[in-house]
């Protein structure tokens, strides 16, 4: 399980009385399960201002709109992980394994739960996953970029040491010159003068 952050200097600038929730804050509750950034109902119902319970009811009286992609219920092993990251107290004691929702499954929240403050703090949640992918996406290229160069590096060690191999030859022939050949043909009966 991976947590995301955003660094302060991505923060997408928006007006006073857009800005629900700080990004910082929807940004810490984005986890990196089964290969999928998503957020857990707890978490979401806090942002939406609602109980967990309800949230949970509206999901399942319109669990035709979630499929796996968009929603899944977290493993036994997957809750015990998560839950042994939080020690503090603030996890709440939690007794039932929560929902995950993916960026999909948050879009399609909008639908179901329709106060205002749910729908401005989906828009921002929608914005907060936009920017971790662009930030995930800056950051594989970075990489790409830094093995590229290793490569190159490395090709270079190579050719250098098959340049020095080269001239460590060269200086051998120098201190070690070996006799030089007569070029052309021996007459026989003649005597070399």
């Amino acid at each position: 399980m991976f947590k995301f952050t955003l660094p302060k200097h991505i923060a997408m600038p928006q007006k006073k009385d857009q800005l629900v929730v700080p990004d910082e804050i929807i940004s810490s509750k984005i986890y990196l399960i089964r290969n999928k950034k998503v957020i857990l109902d707890q978490d979401i119902a806090k942002l939406y201002d609602v109980e967990t319970r309800v949230l949970k009811q509206a999901v399942k009286r319109n669990i035709e709109r979630f499929p796996e992609d968009f929603m899944f219920e977290l493993t036994k092993k997957e809750f015990e992980i998560l839950r042994s990251q939080f020690v503090t107290s603030s996890w709440g004691g939690l007794r039932y394994i929560p929902m995950a929702f993916t960026e999909q499954g948050v879009a399609m929240l909008s639908s179901v739960l329709r106060s205002g403050k749910a729908i401005m703090v989906n828009i921002q949640i929608m914005r907060v996953f936009t920017k971790v992918r662009e930030m995930l996406v800056d950051n594989l290229s970075i990489r790409l970029e830094i093995e590229e160069i290793k490569k190159q590096l490395s090709n270079q060690d190579k050719n250098i040491e098959l340049v020095f191999s080269y001239l460590d030859e060269l200086i051998e022939k120098q201190e070690n010159p070996q006799p030089r050949k007569a070029i052309g043909f021996k007459i026989p009966g003649k005597q070399d003068k």
